[in-house]
């Protein structure tokens, strides 16, 4: 348990201590107004408080990633638990606070944007189209998870199952999966399909109206359901590791020692750390899907001095949950053998809806899995906003009314629709690799950004070399790219994070003189009253 709670204290300080470094090493002018004033349009661009901003950006970005992604990590024991920590502190917040403030710094502009600005156009066509896709990946998966918990719950409450007692996790899911089972007079598909449209639904209003309209307002909401959530599953393995309860803290590997941090315990045995677990666990410790979000924040913070805060400190916080989950992996099953049977049989969201009733009983657990659907509710509609908005600057498209934003918003669900027929796991596979691929162009252009002003470009050039060689070695090695041998896939992935890195210092021009213009620049006093 001590080990778990050192964790977390290594996220927090790393918020005060790392992330101040990099504050520092940015160098932020809280005397340059922000998008939100000089480009208001009551739509995209609106100025918020940073605590609203803060809760958003945290919603926006955490999905299922930091849930279903560190259950799945737990599988190899506690080197996920590493990964998060290390990966949170000095790559996954680092991406999304420098994504934030160089977003910040040039017009609530998106990522494509960016990577065009400081890296160049050939890479900014290549994101422009990777980025829409992955967010069209994201919109779709994210219909999936949410849609499949809330059926789960709907035949639990109001099914015809015989008085299945909802303190047996065990006989809930089996009562759930049972096809036969009715519910307010519909079949279990029918309630998925009603769920999923009802989800789609929200999506497109989301998408379509003021983000002060409705993500301004309900968010807080869902804020709250996220927090309960994360609270109690932490209160429920702690509760029962001091008492009585058959769960104790990393009981499925039979406690932690230091060597297990760097022991494979996968128990298929042949899926190795590098570079699967890189790719397991994303949001969390790392993600490219945090750089289309960022942006959407970006356009409402009202001072660059907020960013840390809304940023850097979303991002630990997402590493929090994603500690939270990792331990529950690793505590809920007898051992991880138990835990891959329970993954097999119903995918994380079997992990997720049998701890939750287990730890909180049948009110808890229901109000904690829905904590969990929230999130990638909170993410899909997002996505589909930020696809709309990249497309936008793409084709210079204005969005203040509604019928511009209904002409990509329409296409686009179509397509999300027609891809989510896709099976479900081939799915997950391509968002992976292209989540992971995303973050990986973004870390540099963080770095080319810090290069060209000849700051220490090193915080973010060294993560972007690391996950280079990650998602080259996954290309080369994973069956939706190449399927070749493991070794050869590693020698691959290494050679080509060098020649990337070789590219890197060769065409990204530098500034004569260290430092960044608008860091500089001294504008009028903003009234700071008008907040949302």
């Amino acid at each position: 348990m001590l080990w778990f709670f050192f964790c977390i204290a290594v996220l927090l300080l790393g918020y005060f201590i790392y992330g101040k470094i990099v504050e520092k090493i940015f160098v932020i002018n809280p005397n340059k107004h922000t998008p939100a004033y000089t480009m208001a349009d009551g739509v995209d661009y609106v100025p918020m408080s940073k605590t609203k901003i803060w809760l958003i950006q945290l919603l926006n970005i955490a999905g299922t990633g930091p849930i279903f992604g560190p259950i799945l990590g737990a599988l190899y024991g506690p080197v996920a638990m590493l990964w998060i920590v290390l990966g949170c502190i000095f790559a996954g917040a680092v991406h999304d606070y420098m994504c934030g403030m160089l977003s910040v710094r040039n017009g609530g502009a998106s990522m494509p944007y960016l990577t065009g600005k400081y890296l160049g156009t050939p890479i900014k066509t290549f994101i422009n189209i990777l980025a829409v896709v992955l967010l069209v990946l994201v919109g779709v998966v994210f219909v999936a998870s949410p849609a499949q918990l809330m059926s789960t719950i709907t035949m639990d409450i109001f099914g015809n199952s015989g008085g299945i007692s909802v303190d047996n996790a065990e006989a809930v899911g089996t009562a759930a999966s049972n096809t036969a089972a009715t519910a307010l007079g519909m079949t279990k598909e029918t309630i998925l399909l009603a769920w999923t449209a009802i989800i789609f639904i929200y999506y497109i209003i989301a998408t379509l109206l003021p983000i002060d309209k409705i993500i301004g307002r309900i968010y807080p909401v869902f804020g709250a359901l996220l927090l309960f959530m994360s609270i109690g599953m932490m209160y429920g393995l702690v509760s029962n590791h001091l008492g009585t309860g058959s769960v104790s803290f990393f009981g499925s590997i039979d406690g932690l020692s230091v060597d297990k941090f760097f022991s494979n315990l996968q128990p298929k045995g042949d899926l190795p750390i590098w570079p699967l677990l890189l790719l397991t666990i994303t949001c969390g410790a790392l993600s490219g899907f945090h750089a289309t979000q960022t942006p959407l924040m970006a356009r409402c913070a009202m001072n660059e001095s907020e960013g840390r805060f809304i940023f850097y400190g979303a991002m630990i916080a997402e590493g929090i949950i994603a500690l939270i989950w990792c331990a529950v992996g690793m505590s809920f099953y007898p051992d991880l053998t138990a835990l891959q049977d329970a993954i097999a049989a119903g995918s994380p969201s079997k992990v997720v809806y049998d701890s939750s009733i287990y730890f909180l009983g049948a009110i808890g657990g229901v109000f904690a899995v829905l904590g969990v659907v929230v999130l990638p509710i909170t993410s899909g509609d997002t996505a589909f906003r930020a696809a709309r908005l990249i497309i936008a600057e793409f084709f210079n498209l204005e969005q203040r009314t509604l019928l511009k934003r209904l002409w990509i918003a329409i296409p686009l669900f179509v397509i999300g629709f027609i891809v989510s027929k896709v099976d479900f796991q081939i799915l997950w596979r391509y968002f992976s690799w292209a989540n992971q691929t995303v973050a990986m162009v973004m870390l540099w252009t963080a770095a080319g950004y810090l290069y060209r002003y000849r700051k220490f470009h090193w915080i973010c050039t060294l993560p972007a070399i690391i996950m280079s060689a990650a998602c080259y070695t996954f290309l080369a090695y994973n069956q939706i790219g190449f399927g070749l041998d493991y070794q050869l896939s590693v020698y691959i992935g290494i050679g080509l994070a060098i020649l990337t890195t070789i590219a890197f210092f060769l065409f990204v021009k530098r500034e004569r003189i260290a430092g960044d213009p608008d860091a500089l620049v001294v504008d009028s006093k903003v009234d700071f009253g008008n907040r949302s």
